[in-house]
């Protein structure tokens, strides 16, 4: 996971406490970032970034 890539892709996009589940899927798409990727930076930075109207279930 590059951390740092992902950290510029939600800056770009003004992510900082929540994201939707179609912007995290435009944001892998646009920025070539595995989705499961995202997932994990979003569980894993602090403070946490939750992810709202999940699509697949795939982000906790």
């Amino acid at each position: 996971m590059d951390a740092e890539k992902i950290r510029r892709a939600f800056e770009a996009y003004g992510i900082k406490n929540e994201i939707t589940c179609p912007q995290a899927f435009e944001i892998a798409e646009k920025f070539g970032i595995p989705k499961m990727d995202i997932a994990q930076y979003c569980n894993r930075c602090e403070p946490r970034i939750k992810i709202r109207g999940c699509q697949l279930g795939c982000f906790r």
